[in-house]
């Protein structure tokens, strides 16, 4: 799955169909107004709580079957292709359900994502847990992650940054500790965020490692990715 146009589906059809007529008419216009002010203007709301929000899509799956990786391309990039960000939402939860059942073939279209309508509240998801979920699969992708640390796109390379969020004991240290240094001069706040919390989240496992790294390169990496990385230790 190189192309990363929407496949036909039925299942996206008919999950699209309900998603379409369920969620608008839960929505809040003036609560809606102050999610996009939450989220800096990145995208229209309809104005429907996470929690309000989750029920409405356990009914709007109820009684689908699994998907196929086809499936999961079509009901995201369907998803992401409409304005409001719950639906965006949607899409990120359907993959993190079903990311197991996506091939290393799915990632081109896990980077159209973390590319349209990029934000924090859809990228760090999809990093830890769709782009992340690729990788432990298939360590291989690794070499993408190494060419995403360079991308030109700050999301993207924030997605390399921050793909081994939840691996714990499985963190290849080497990779990680080379993408920090990689993008460490990076002036925008979403890379050197993304630095110290990369590294804080490692040190929850490896403390000594992560300090010795900071101790050693402490100098190459902006203030706010250190005092990240400590926060912990």
């Amino acid at each position: 799955m190189h192309d990363t146009a929407p496949p036909a589906s039925g299942l996206a059809d008919t999950v699209l169909e309900r998603l379409t007529a369920v969620y608008p008419a839960a929505g809040n216009p003036f609560r809606a107004q102050e999610m996009v002010a939450y989220m800096k203007g990145a995208a229209p709301f309809l104005g429907i709580r996470a929690p309000e929000r989750r029920t409405l899509s356990r009914t709007v799956l109820d009684g689908t079957p699994r998907p196929d990786e086809s499936d999961c391309a079509a009901i995201a990039l369907r998803c992401f292709a409409l304005p409001e960000r719950e639906y965006h939402y949607f899409a990120v939860d359907y993959l993190r359900r079903h990311v197991k059942r996506c091939s290393p073939g799915f990632l081109p279209v896990a980077r159209r994502l973390v590319t349209t309508v990029s934000w924090w509240d859809t990228v760090d998801h999809l990093a830890a847990h769709v782009v992340g979920g690729l990788v432990a699969a298939d360590p291989a992708l690794g070499t993408e992650m190494d060419a995403w640390i360079d991308d030109e796109d700050l999301w993207v390379a924030r997605t390399a940054l921050l793909h081994q969020l939840r691996f714990k004991d499985a963190t290849d240290a080497d990779r990680l500790f080379a993408h920090c240094l990689r993008r460490s001069a990076h002036p925008d706040f979403f890379i050197r965020k993304a630095i110290g919390w990369s590294l804080r989240e490692y040190g929850r496992t490896a403390p000594a490692e992560v300090r010795a790294f900071v101790t050693a390169h402490g100098s190459r990496l902006s203030p706010l990715s250190v005092r990240e990385a400590l926060k912990n230790l």
